[in-house]
């Protein structure tokens, strides 16, 4: 009996150590540890009050956020149709973990600081916490990104944006739908799409028709119309009020939609269901219904999408930073690993190959990142405006349709743990194609790029100054924009095959624009990396076959 229960007790002592294994990536300041946001911000908001940047770091870096990102995104959002007696309430129920995520960012003003508090930087530094925060948990940045968005589009209607920006502009997260005039703070979302239109938004069938109504909370009776239809997306469900396209009797138009009217009645907002979406878990998207449910025009009547086009382009822009949020946790958690991993006799990081890899995650997030921060700027100058306005759009195409391979490579470096859903960069590869997809997929962004360069030369002019500033730094550099200018110059020759060579165009207009802010500001050995590599005719189409001449310890040193 006594040697049976020894054998047993041996059974269970442990077979093995925990070794070589990286430690948890917990306790750090992701803005310490991230150089090229750092001198991204230093560059484009030299007054920036950096420290704190320092805390938003250290507080996404706490083992409690990145478990509140992970449960957010384990606990989806779920619709409630009905009260428990049978009434339509159409609520949206959140795990507690998304509230205080939301509650972290809008209290740091990271939904509309820039608005709050405008001046020069402001864009930069509301995207720099913006960018800090999605490196985290990137779903929450939708609706701080439609809340941001929506202030010069709600700005011209001048009733309606008294009415609302002062909820708008606060620091309070308040998620109870009630009455907007009792909140001190208010999100805001969007519903463009119909089923049969997608992108193509003059084919919405949604209809509105003018009504007089007895109050609007502040605005009378002006531009109220009462709304029937649908749409096929709409973003962040359990907002305050959002931007929608309808077809009035002028034509499509633009309507702030309230989800509780003035008084307190719920506005008719029938949502259908959530989508069940590939990534983006922790934000809730939905089809939903208008029968009776009543708006207020905002712009002019029959020019919606001139109106809502303003949002379009700042969620646009917050693609980009999202997309390189993203980067910057892939090769983040990449690095972490490499450092800490060893295999055949060597650390990873020490190990060519992989140091190759690393260096050119790194090259990829450092070229995103100062894009990013770089447009951002250029919404704090209103002499930018003809230069945003395309470059906006080549970014959004090109850095977004970058992430999901960079996501790949990035869970690659951990083997079989990145393809697991305990670490991050699983719902990372997932999360990243939704940027390249909103707010206009590849094939729409593109053509957009062409339509801004037909109807608004001197957009190009402004992007091509961006350009020929940095001639002269770079023989590649040089060749490449001499290419840049012939494939534009051949889309404005015969506008009829243009489509045929968009993406080719706006592909080499993306890289040029990167390649400008690295040498007009980046680290020397990360421009001349990224000339010889994505310019190069030695350029390869994988991460970590990079050409001569390219300082991999540099860039591996800066992830």
């Amino acid at each position: 009996m006594t040697t049976s229960l020894d054998h047993t007790s041996q059974r269970h002592h442990a077979t093995h150590e925990v070794l070589n294994q990286a430690p948890p990536r917990v306790d750090v300041d992701e803005f310490a540890l991230n150089p090229a946001l750092q001198e991204a911000v230093a560059t484009f908001s030299p007054h920036a009050r950096v420290e704190r940047f320092h805390e938003i770091g250290r507080h996404v870096g706490t083992a409690q956020y990145q478990h509140d990102a992970e449960l957010a995104n384990i606990h989806t959002p779920v619709h409630h149709s009905h009260d428990r007696w049978g009434n339509r309430v159409d609520e949206i129920e959140f795990h507690p973990s998304y509230h205080r995520i939301m509650e972290y960012s809008v209290a740091h003003g990271l939904h509309t600081s820039a608005w709050a508090d405008p001046g020069q930087g402001a864009n930069v530094e509301r995207a720099a916490g913006f960018m800090l925060v999605s490196q985290i948990e990137a779903g929450h940045g939708c609706p701080l990104s439609m809340t941001h968005a929506v202030v010069p589009s709600l700005r011209l209607s001048p009733e309606l944006a008294a009415e609302w920006e002062p909820a708008l502009l606060s620091r309070v997260y308040d998620p109870e739908l009630r009455d907007p005039a009792t909140k001190s703070g208010v999100l805001f979302g969007m519903a463009m799409t119909e089923k049969q239109g997608g992108s193509d938004v003059r084919a919405n069938t949604t209809t509105a028709e003018p009504v007089t109504v007895g109050g609007s909370g502040g605005a009378g009776d002006s531009g109220c119309h009462v709304l029937r239809g649908h749409k096929w997306f709409c973003s962040a469900p359990q907002s305050d009020a959002f931007l929608v396209l309808a077809q009035a009797p002028e034509g499509l138009s633009c309507f702030l939609v309230p989800r509780v009217l003035p008084g307190g009645e719920r506005n008719p907002f029938l949502v259908q269901r959530l989508k069940d979406k590939l990534g983006n878990k922790s934000n809730a998207s939905s089809e939903v219904e208008f029968d009776s449910t009543l708006g207020w025009m905002v712009g002019e009547p029959g020019r919606g999408v001139r109106t809502i086009i303003e949002m379009v382009g700042r969620t646009r822009l917050d693609c980009v930073l999202g997309a390189a949020a993203g980067m910057r946790q892939g090769v983040a958690e990449a690095a972490w690993h490499a450092r800490h991993r060893a295999a055949f006799g060597a650390t990873l990081v020490d190990q060519p190959a992989m140091a190759a890899v690393l260096a050119d995650l790194q090259l990829e997030s450092e070229a995103a990142t100062w894009t990013a921060l770089r447009l951002a700027s250029a919404y704090d100058d209103e002499e930018f405006v003809p230069y945003r306005r395309l470059a906006t759009a080549v970014a959004k195409y090109w850095v977004c349709k970058r992430g999901p391979n960079h996501a790949y490579e990035s869970l690659e470096c951990l083997g079989g743990n990145g393809y697991t859903e305990a670490f991050p960069l699983a719902r990372r590869y997932r999360e990243q194609p939704v940027l390249a997809v909103w707010e206009g997929s590849g094939n729409v962004i593109a053509l957009d790029v062409l339509r801004a360069m037909a109807r608004e030369p001197e957009s190009v002019a402004a992007f091509d100054a961006e350009l020929a500033a940095q001639l002269g730094s770079h023989e590649l550099y040089d060749r490449h924009v001499e290419r840049v200018r012939g494939l534009i110059g051949r889309a404005a020759a015969d506008p009829g095959a243009a489509p045929g060579i968009a993406r080719r165009l706006v592909e080499s207009m993306a890289l040029a624009q990167q390649a400008a802010v690295l040498l007009a500001h980046a680290p020397a050995p990360v421009a001349e990396a990224f000339c010889l590599a994505r310019l190069g005719d030695d350029r390869s189409a994988e991460y970590g076959a990079l050409p001569d001449g390219v300082d991999i310890r540099a860039l591996v040193d800066r992830a």
